[in-house]
C-alpha cells in the first residue's frame, strides 16, 4: 500500500484514462476495418437474423 492516498487515486484515474483510450482505438480500428470490407458478416445476414428473430417472438406472443 503507497503512503500517500493520493498516489493510488492517479494511478486509478491513469489506468481508466488508458483503459478508455484504448477501448476508443479499438472502435475506431473496427470502423475502418469495416468500412473497408474486412467485416466477419455481411450486414445483410445481421438484418437478416434479426427480422427472424423478431418475426418469430411477435409470432410466439400472438399465436400463444
Amino acid at each position: 500500500m503507497p503512503d500517500n492516498p493520493d498516489a493510488t487515486a492517479y494511478g486509478r484515474r491513469q489506468a481508466r484514462e488508458a483503459w478508455l483510450v484504448r477501448r476508443r482505438r479499438k472502435i475506431r480500428e473496427e470502423i475502418e476495418r469495416n468500412r473497408r470490407g474486412e467485416y466477419k458478416v455481411p450486414t445483410w445476414v445481421l438484418a437478416l437474423i434479426l427480422v427472424v428473430f423478431v418475426v418469430a417472438w411477435v409470432s410466439l406472443i400472438i399465436f400463444s
